[in-house]
């Protein structure tokens, strides 16, 4: 008998082919989107480097015991060790096995606390306007 349909224990939280399951809504506490910033896909995520004088920070960049702050969750810590190495916002997706929103939301709070920085990916090269066309296959005609 699959755990899951085992009489008397609630909620399927276990089902032997796939593992445990976690909603991602409880990872994000419920949240579906950052708000403060848009992170593109393609934007590229780093850890920030903490100083290692840091008395307020444990050893993950969150705050140590007993300072009454914001302590990462387990996700929060992967995606630090996974960043210190530059990752595009999907690429952590993809190593994660979680939906982009979570990772999006999972982000926003990194960089509410200023634990990883992001940069944005190269802008898109503008086409040369028409003018400049004409005028190129203009000269190319003259040869």
């Amino acid at each position: 008998m699959p755990r899951s349909s085992r009489p008397g224990e609630g909620a399927a939280w276990f089902d032997d082919a796939a593992g445990p399951v976690v909603r991602p809504y409880a990872l994000t506490g419920g949240r579906t989107d950052y708000d403060a910033e848009v992170l593109d896909m393609v934007a590229l995520i780093v850890t920030e480097e903490r100083p290692a004088d840091d008395d307020a920070l444990d050893g993950f960049g969150g705050p140590a015991a007993g300072t009454g702050g914001w302590a990462p969750e387990p996700e929060h810590e992967v995606i630090l060790g996974l960043c210190r190495t530059p990752l595009s916002v999907v690429e952590i997706a993809s190593e994660l096995e979680l939906a982009l929103g979570v990772v999006r939301v999972l982000l926003g709070d990194l960089l509410d606390h200023s634990l990883v920085r992001v940069r944005r990916p190269a802008p898109v090269a503008q086409f040369p306007s028409e003018r400049v066309l004409k005028e190129v296959i203009d000269g190319i005609r003259a040869l």
